[in-house]
């Protein structure tokens, strides 16, 4: 029986260290050719390429997935020469190891499992096949016999030493090293955009046009959807567009990129008739009912005391433009103060943090399960749409609510 899990655990090791390196070609293709489109690129939702270029894609640079190619290959390389071990202390103290390991990467699955499905609303097809083994070796690992925890701080001197005894686990445990100190140091990184550039000019409007057919099928889907009216003023305006946003939202950053040149033509060309509303949901407790980023009630609150100013845009594109999941109050007061010149944040905080709130109630009726969710006219857009069917929605809905018989 034992033997079995043994080649289990194997196995699911293999699979996550080929699926980590098939993510590593991917980050790299994309890096080295713009117009690059993955095996994994299927749809809108399900997008390796999505995960990959967000803010969870990368630390300091470095691709998320060669954390799980340097996590998979020791786990495999213990699993192949310790769980084998005819010394059954010896497999058994592996098997204690893996588990140490697997618990790792098991919060980290969580993290990035929940980062993707609930934050991005994408899903990576390659990801997926990870966190699948790496949940798979954390439940084999955990249910075989395996030495005492507490005993593995003193031996792992020990085993380290017999494992050098064996020619072709040292050969491949310094291949091992030396593949991952190369993927950290030398792994490509993408161009860093300085501290003074804005995030308006970084996309520009795409070149993409719909056929007439591809058009009216759209039109006909948008025909059928229900609406729901969310109480928001439409102040004489024809079309309403909600956002339900969170300043430390990838995908909330990446609307804001690739949605802002239809912002900009319909304020030229139909200001009176289009509003476009930024609706708070930050994925905080503080404000919310839970998440993973630590500043974005701050970052919904300090948008709002810009608003004051007449400086709520600049301090949108300022939030956008240093986005990051690491981001600290104290950062955001900071870009207030250098937008705003607000140097009360903490004295207006309490105040302005229950208008937050009452945003994130509104969403939290609604339902909302992920940022950002798009609300045009009523219609919900539960996950961006590419850019020229979100112009070609507002369109619609400017073209039907000015005709005689249109209602809003």
């Amino acid at each position: 029986m034992k033997k079995q899990l043994n080649t289990w655990i194997l196995l699911l090791a293999l699979v996550a260290l080929g699926a980590s390196i098939a993510s590593l070609y991917v980050h790299y293709r994309m890096i080295a050719d713009p117009n690059y489109v993955s095996f994994c690129d299927i749809s809108e939702t399900v997008s390796c390429e999505a995960v990959y270029e967000s803010a969870y894609g990368t630390v300091r640079g470095v691709p998320v997935a060669a954390g799980g190619a340097i996590w998979a290959g020791l786990v495999a390389l213990l699993a192949a020469f310790g769980l084998n071990s005819r010394n059954p202390d010896t497999a058994a103290a592996t098997r204690s190891y893996i588990f140490v390991l697997a618990t790792i990467g098991l919060a980290a699955v969580l993290y990035f499992a929940y980062a993707s499905f609930f934050v991005l609303n994408r899903t990576c097809l390659l990801c997926v096949a990870v966190y699948v083994a790496v949940i798979g070796i954390f439940l084999l690992s955990g249910g075989a016999g395996s030495a005492s925890l507490g005993s593995l701080p003193g031996r792992v001197g020990r085993d380290i030493g017999g494992m050098l005894k064996n020619s072709a686990a040292t050969g491949l445990a310094a291949l091992w090293l030396i593949a991952s100190l190369g993927v950290v140091v030398f792994f490509p990184r993408e161009a860093a955009s300085t501290g003074g550039e804005t995030v308006a000019a970084a996309v520009a409007p795409p070149t993409e046009t719909l056929h007439p057919d591809e058009v009216a099928q759209f039109e006909a889907w948008l025909a059928m959807q229900p609406r729901t009216d969310l109480g928001i003023p439409a102040d004489g305006a024809k079309v309403v567009v909600a956002k339900f946003n969170d300043y430390q939202c990838p995908a909330c950053r990446q609307t804001y990129l690739e949605y802002r040149w239809i912002v900009e033509k319909y304020r030229a060309s139909a200001a009176d008739q289009v509003k476009f509303v930024s609706v708070d949901f930050p994925l905080e407790a503080e404000c919310n009912t839970g998440g993973i980023h630590g500043a974005a009630c701050e970052a919904a609150a300090a948008v709002r005391m810009a608003r004051a100013k007449n400086r709520g845009e600049q301090m949108e594109e300022w939030l956008f433009a240093n986005q990051s999941q690491a981001m600290t109050r104290d950062q955001v007061k900071q870009g207030l103060q250098e937008i705003a010149q607000v140097d009360d944040f903490d004295a207006q905080y309490p105040t302005v943090l229950e208008q937050v709130r009452a945003d994130a109630q509104l969403g939290q009726r609604l339902q909302i399960q992920g940022t950002p969710t798009f609300y045009i006219n009523g219609i919900r857009i539960n996950s961006s749409l590419r850019p020229v069917y979100f112009d070609a929605a507002i369109a619609y809905e400017l073209r039907r609510t000015s005709e005689p018989s249109g209602t809003q």
